[in-house]
């Protein structure tokens, strides 16, 4: 068990400060009293913004000042293109008229250093996904910045957060595919006390994930070496190079057996190539 552990991607213990206003009021159609629901990440095929743009479309008559803002539209890497369901959620929010009044989509990669400046611009951070072996197996750093900066979360259920915000009353955990489902949760956190109830989950939260609480055991593990278990079977380090090597008779005899399987899977001039080499190496 001693060299068996989890150590989980962390959160810096230094709370995030903002240093200007990246969405509220900076983004044109949001103002600076506007509720804003975070899409923390980039849009990627496994997960499922389409429901949430539904969602806020149901949402819009009971909170006529949401606002929900996509961080990331385009991929890091210039060589992948966009994904399928990056397009269909820009067509779904234009089709409902969504784009630039209560939809906003942001197009350029924001720095991993100024990310702090858009995570305090919003109220609610989001993660909705598909029933999937990704999310199964799932642990979403976008997760971890809503943590970070005390971003009441709703999150489809099934993955590991999921199951961490129910139990910890972070914020609300809705079924998949279900707008309904998650634009009563958004609402309940954009307008009522709830918002400010898992906020304070979420703060209480944060410092089990900072890297010196997560590095622990890994840390306990390099302080503490030791030899392994099965170290006396081993020739130690200055033991004879020679007494360690085998004996002649059985080195000639993998030898022959090597050339023999070479023989026959490329015939002779594959046996004179290995030799080539072999000598080569030597």
């Amino acid at each position: 068990r001693s060299l068996l552990d989890v150590v989980p991607f962390g959160i810096s213990p230094t709370p995030p400060r903002q240093s200007r206003h990246a969405i509220r009021g900076a983004v044109p159609g949001i103002g600076p009293d506007d509720k804003v629901i975070l899409w923390g990440g980039g849009v990627y095929n496994w997960f499922d913004p389409l429901t949430l743009v539904r969602a806020v479309d149901l949402l819009r008559a009971r909170v006529p000042d949401v606002r929900l803002f996509f961080l990331g539209m385009m991929h890091p890497n210039p060589d992948v293109p966009e994904m399928a369901v990056a397009t269909a959620t820009r067509r779904l929010a234009e089709e409902l008229g969504l784009q630039g009044t209560h939809v906003f989509f942001n197009e350029e990669w924001v720095p991993y250093e100024e990310r702090a400046d858009w995570l305090l611009d919003a109220d609610v951070g989001v993660s909705c996904h598909f029933p999937h072996v990704e999310t199964e197996f799932a642990f979403r750093t976008r997760v971890l910045d809503y943590i970070w900066a005390g971003l009441p979360i709703v999150s489809t259920a099934g993955d590991a957060f999921a199951e961490l915000v129910a139990a910890r009353g972070m914020g609300a955990v809705v079924p998949p595919e279900d707008p309904d489902a998650l634009a009563d949760a958004l609402a309940d956190l954009l307008t009522t006390d709830a918002g400010a109830r898992a906020r304070a989950a979420v703060a209480e939260v944060a410092p089990e994930f900072t890297w010196p609480r997560v590095l622990a055991p890994l840390v306990a593990f390099c302080a503490d070496p030791h030899r392994a278990a099965d170290a006396a079977h081993l020739p130690g380090p200055r033991a004879d190079r020679a007494s360690r090597r085998p004996g002649l008779v059985r080195r000639l005899r993998a030898d022959a057996g090597a050339a023999w399987r070479h023989l026959r899977a490329g015939g002779v001039r594959q046996v004179v190539a290995k030799v080539r080499w072999r000598l080569a190496r030597r």
